[in-house]
Order: structure tokens, then C-alpha cells, then sequence
């Protein structure tokens, strides 16, 4: 009706036999109201601001600094990738290496009877009819974990590992967030002694571990002790959960080490390795092909010899020349526990501290900060020669924000460089080019007003809309350069070109964020990561359109000023 109201004419034969068309009175009703606001309080107020030019840039300046204010005070906050939550609960439990299956029944029953009790009652929260999970699906002996993020999921299995899967209703239908029942099914269980780790998660994108602190120390049982006081140290923080480190203690094992004594007869500590492994375990000596299986023919000590570990005392070693003696006359042997893994980055070896964090409580930003700036210092000088680096989600922040920060200016010298080429000039592109920060001013706006932190994706749209915010200064300029010819005021020719520009820059813009409105307003989870993105763009235009309408002009009239200035100086000069 507005924008083709020829194509879309209407006409209606009243009871009276008249005929109206009814398309062509909201035309022209919609087009009077247009022209007088254009016409009538538009141009007055464009002339005030072209009049207050000085004014008017430095009430712009202003507005910038005000927005660089919202990030120096705290209320916006920079992320790297937002918080999506999945339609589904996942607890991963990991017990130290060599539990027995039925001690990590225990505790997954524990935890999943908490899971029933936190079910019922969102259940009558809701106050729907059918409930909030759909199943719970419990595995004991295997694990997966990763989620969504960029090292994708990996699985494992053994008796020490658990989780528990609830599945639960489409977030468009369900009431309650994901992130609440999760954090709710954590308070439940509580504390759980024995354990190596317990982490929920419920979100659908998991970057990495908001807190990921590598330490690194020449002393291992130092650098264990550092781990230990860096984790009480998280423990302080409110928001702060799933504390846990990369350490992980291997199964008890008997550690055999032979005698010097043993060393003359020419026993050597493999040849004692083999023998008891063959012994206990057996050596393979045949295979036997039974139809599509092998099966291995094994020779070792018979059953009632091999069963507690004091047979190993009364095992009888065999030397070079075939005599043998007892296992307690070449060797000794004690109880200990091996390690699970071994980690090192740049052969030293490390361990890492990871949590996750409640982002309504505390900021992963702020929280790093406060680690890195107080208390990891403070270990350092307690600890002469300990290491520590950010890693997990801090660690791809820098790696993805490094790339941005160098392409980002190449984008901009790219855009300087089109537009200086078709304006022949080297400061008309600066003013057509001075939206783009105010377009991130009201990206920025638009995160404030909808409640989003700034991330990663946030970033992508703000790079994308350098791109778009330059099309309405460019028409802008482009026509006051062509009035120009003309021998006609300037302060004529930029009024009359804001009046006639006006409605070809506010369709742009409004088509632009209406066709992103859609995406503003979607719950679907396969789109909500999308939503930053949109954000920027769509906010950054709507600002960035008010400023090209008022600002450019101001800009244009003020570059006229400094050409006047250094015609009339070199005039006086030459006279």
C-alpha cells in the first residue's frame, strides 16, 4: 500500500452506488502525512543541526563515548560464544580409576533419584499436563562428552565412568529454561565425596570451559598442591561450579623393582616384567581357528596359584642359566597407583583447572581477570618458578579475536579505497565512513535494550554492517556533490538533498530490519545462536540511519568550513 500503491489499487462500489477507492485515500492520507513531517519538522530540524554543525558532531562524539562507558562500567559484557540452551540435561560422572562398577551404581542412583525429584517438581510449576523430560536414559561404564563444540564429542568406557541423559520438551513449548532445572538438579545432589568430577551441562554450544587455567611447575607434587589451592580458591566465587582438574590418579598396582643384588646373576628388570606377566597373566603360545573366532591357548600358573597377591612372594624366578629362585631374593615389591595420563605442553608438564560458570552471577571475563591479576601472581611468588596461560573458551576467544582485529582494518582500507576512487577526494570518504561507528554504537544499543552480551557472532554482525551503514551516506553525498554544480547556497543544496533522500534511506533501513525481525523474535534452538548477529545489524542500521540523516550533512558543511579557512589563508598569503 505504500510502496506500490499503483499496482495495488482497490476499488469498492457502495450501498449508494458510489465508488470509492479506498486504496488511493490511504495513498494519499499516507503520502500528506509524509511530505509535511519531511517537509515541515524534518527540514527545520535539519537546519538547526547544519546551522549547530559543531554541536551537533560533538553531541555524536558524545553518544560514542557514552557506549565505550557501558563497556568501561561493566553493563555490557564481551563473551565468546552466547549461551544456547539444548532440549536436553547431561550429567557426566567420572570416578577414580579402579572403581568397582557397583560403587559407581551408588552414586549414579544418588544422582539420578535427584534428577526424578527435580522432574517433579518443575512439573508443578509448570502446571501443564504432560512433563517437562521426556526420558532419562542412564549409562554406567561409558561416558560422552564435548557437546557442540569445536573439538567435537569423544566417548569412553570403564567402570569408574556415568552419565545420565534427560531428554526434554521443545524449548519453544517448554516454560522453564534448561539452564534453571540444571542448575537446580546440581543443588539436589550436592556435594559428593569420592568423586574425580560431576559436570552438568544443558547448553546446546559448548565452546570450551569458561575458567581453564594450565599450570605448569619443574616439582609435580608442588604443582599438584597449586591446583589443589587454585580450586579452593574458585570455591569462593558464587556462580562459580563443576570445579575440577586434569589430574587424574591411575588404578592401584604393585610396583616391582628388582634388587641389586639380583643385577650380578644377569637378571635385568624386563626379564622380571616378563616373567611375572606370563606367570599371572599367561603367555600366548598357539591359536586355534574355530570356525569364524580364534581361540588363544594361554600357558600361566593354574587357578589356586595366582589368585592373591602374596602368590607373587612364592613365584619362582628363572636366570639366564636356568636355575631358579624366589621372588623375594632378586626383588621387591609395594603398593601404589599409576597415572591415568600424562599431560605436557612444550615437554613440561602440566595440569589443568577447569569450572564452569553461572553468567547471571558472575562474568568469565571479569572472573579471569580477577585470577590472572590477583591470585595467580600471588601463587607465583609463593611458588618460584610456576607457569600458568589461559586455555579452553579464553584461549579461542584470543585465536578468533586476533583474526578480527587484523582482517577488521583491511575491511575498512578496502571500503576507504572503492570510495576515495569514485570521489576522487581523500576526506569525502572519512564522512561517508563516519556511520560505521555509530552503527556499532547502536549494535551495542540494541544488545542493551534485548539483554545479549556481545560474542563472538556479535562480532561477525558488526563486520558485516561496516559493509551496509555506508550505502545511505553514500547516496547522501553522491547527490549533494551532483546539486553542487548548481549555483545554489550550500546550506540550500544540503537541506533540499536530506529532504529528498529522506524516504529512499528510511526504506532501505526499515526494509533491512523488519526482514531481520523474524530472526529477532525465533525460540527454535537451531537458531537462537544466530540471534547477536542480528542484533548488530539490525539495530546498527536504524542508528546508523539517524546519524547519516543529521551527522553527514554537519560533517559536509564542516569540511566546507576547513576549505574555506585554507582558501582565505592562502588568498592573504598571495596578497
Amino acid at each position: 500500500l505504500l510502496i506500490l500503491p499503483a499496482h495495488l489499487s482497490r476499488k469498492r462500489k457502495l450501498k449508494s452506488g458510489k465508488i470509492v477507492d479506498f486504496t488511493n485515500r490511504i495513498n494519499k492520507y499516507t503520502e500528506t502525512k509524509l511530505y509535511n513531517f519531511v517537509n515541515g519538522k524534518f527540514c527545520r530540524f535539519v537546519e538547526r543541526c547544519v546551522k549547530w554543525r559543531y554541536i551537533t558532531v560533538a553531541s555524536g562524539i558524545a553518544v560514542l563515548i557514552i557506549c565505550i562507558g557501558f563497556f568501561a562500567g561493566g553493563y555490557i559484557k564481551i563473551i565468546f560464544l552466547g549461551s544456547v540452551e539444548a532440549d536436553k540435561i547431561v550429567a557426566n560422572l567420572t570416578m577414580p580409576q579402579g572403581t568397582p562398577l557397583s560403587q559407581t551404581k551408588r552414586i549414579i542412583e544418588r544422582i539420578e533419584n535427584a534428577a526424578d525429584k527435580m522432574i517433579k517438581e518443575f512439573d508443578a510449576k509448570s502446571g501443564m499436563d504432560i512433563s517437562l523430560a521426556k526420558h532419562i536414559a542412564t549409562a554406567i561404564g561409558s561416558q560422552k562428552s564435548g557437546g557442540g563444540g569445536p573439538k567435537g564429542s569423544t566417548s569412553s568406557s570403564g567402570s569408574n565412568l556415568a552419565s545420565i541423559n534427560i531428554e526434554l520438551m521443545d524449548g519453544e513449548n517448554r516454560p522453564i529454561s534448561s539452564n534453571v532445572m540444571k542448575n537446580r538438579w546440581r543443588e539436589l545432589v550436592g556435594e559428593v565425596a569420592g568423586v574425580s568430577s560431576l559436570s552438568f551441562v544443558s547448553e546446546m554450544i559448548h565452546a570450551g570451559d569458561d575458567i581453564d587455567v594450565q599450570l605448569s611447575h619443574h616439582n609435580f607434587d608442588k604443582l599438584l598442591e597449586i591446583a589443589e589451592k587454585l580450586k579452593s580458591s574458585l570455591r569462593n566465587y558464587t556462580g562459580v561450579s563443576d570445579i575440577a582438574d586434569s589430574f587424574e590418579q591411575g588404578k592401584v598396582e604393585l610396583k616391582v623393582s628388582l634388587k641389586d643384588s639380583a643385577k650380578p646373576l644377569g637378571l635385568t628388570t624386563v626379564d622380571l616384567a616378563k616373567q611375572i606377566r606370563y606367570g599371572f597373566y599367561g603367555l600366548e603360545v598357539q591359536r586355534v581357528q574355530r570356525g569364524r573366532e580364534d581361540v588363544r591357548v594361554m600357558i600361566r600358573y593354574p587357578k589356586n596359584q595366582r589368585i592373591n597377591i602374596a602368590d607373587i612372594e612364592n613365584t619362582r624366578i628363572r636366570l639366564t642359566d636356568g636355575t631358579e629362585i624366589p621372588f623375594g631374593t632378586v626383588a621387591d615389591f609395594e603398593y601404589g597407583r599409576s597415572y591415568a595420563k600424562i599431560q605436557r605442553t612444550n615437554r613440561k608438564r602440566v595440569v589443568n583447572v577447569t569450572a564452569d560458570i553461572d553468567e547471571k552471577n558472575v562474568n568469565a571475563k571479569e572472573l579471569n581477570n580477577d585470577l590472572f591479576g590477583k591470585i595467580l601472581p600471588d601463587f607465583k611468588r609463593q611458588y618460584p618458578g610456576l607457569l600458568y596461560e589461559t586455555a579452553g573458551a579464553n584461549e579461542a576467544q584470543a585465536e578468533s579475536m586476533s583474526s578480527l582485529i587484523v582482517n577488521f582494518p583491511l575491511s575498512l582500507l578496502a571500503i576507504y579505497a572503492l570510495l576515495a576512487v569514485q570521489f576522487k577526494s581523500y576526506v569525502q570518504p572519512l564522512i561517508i565512513m563516519s556511520a560505521i561507528p555509530f552503527g556499532i554504537v547502536g549494535a551495542v544499543i540494541g544488545h542493551l535494550l534485548l539483554g545479549y552480551d556481545l560474542s563472538l557472532l556479535s562480532m561477525f554482525g558488526i563486520v558485516a554492517l561496516c559493509g551496509v551503514v555506508v550505502n545511505d551516506s553514500l547516496i547522501m553525498i553522491d547527490l549533494i556533490n551532483k546539486e553542487r554544480k548548481a549555483n545554489i547556497p550550500l546550506p540550500q543544496i544540503i537541506r533540499d538533498c536530506a529532504i529528498r533522500r529522506f524516504r529512499p534511506i528510511m526504506l532501505t533501513t526499515l526494509t533491512t530490519f523488519f526482514g531481520l525481525v523474524p530472526m529477532l523474535l525465533e525460540r527454535s534452538m537451531q537458531a537462537r545462536f544466530l540471534i547477536p548477529m542480528a542484533v548488530s545489524l539490525a539495530f546498527g542500521v536504524m542508528f546508523a540511519t539517524c546519524i547519516t540523516l543529521l551527522l553527514v550533512p554537519s560533517l559536509y558543511m564542516i569540511l566546507e568550513d576547513v576549505a574555506e579557512f585554507f582558501r582565505n589563508r592562502n588568498n592573504k598569503a598571495q596578497a
